[in-house]
Parts: structure tokens; sequence; C-alpha cells
């Protein structure tokens, strides 16, 4: 059995990578937007194991150890964000953290 073909995973990957693309460009919510740059961050990951394997090559699976590494870094960092944010103006609507100002 040789697995998945490569043309499908990268189908998946790419079409994943749309949909989170499209829930961060049209949500307002913070929350909605870190979960689609969660899902865009797994589509890369996606893309990179389906080369490494199609190739037989191990450097893909290292890149998403490195990507997983990402992820966890803009969610904690998301997260903190996201605590301001409500402690401040008591909403997760982005369009209130434009209010900022230094």
């Amino acid at each position: 059995m040789n697995g998945v073909p490569m043309a499908h995973g990268l189908v998946l990957a790419a079409v994943l990578f749309t949909l989170g693309l499209a829930g961060l460009m049209f949500r307002r919510n913070m929350i909605f937007m870190l979960l689609s740059l969660e899902i865009m961050l797994n589509a890369a990951g996606l893309a990179f194991i389906v080369a490494g394997m199609a190739w037989d090559q191990a450097e893909g699976q290292a890149m998403f150890l490195l990507v997983i590494t990402l992820a966890a870094a803009e969610a904690s960092v998301g997260l903190a964000l996201l605590n301001q944010l409500y402690r401040r103006f008591k909403t997760l609507d982005i369009d209130t953290a434009s209010g900022m100002r230094g």
C-alpha cells in the first residue's frame, strides 16, 4: 500500500489553507481569527508532510515540528492579547482594537 497520492494531500492542504484564509479575512472575532491561523499553519504542515513522504525525505516531518512550535507560540501570544483586549474593552471584537493607542 503506497498511501495517499501527493496530489490528494496537496489539494486537501490547499482547501484547508483557503478555509483558514477566508476565516481570517471575514471574521471579526479574535478567537475565530486565531483558529483560522491555526488551520492555515496546519495546512502548511500537511503540505510539508505530504511532500516529504512523496520524496522519501524526513525533512517534511522536521519542518512540521517547527510549524507546530510556531503554532504553539502564536497561540500563547494570541491568548495573551485576547486577555488584554477583553480586560480593556470587555469584548473580543477586533474592530475595537483600532481604538488602542499608545
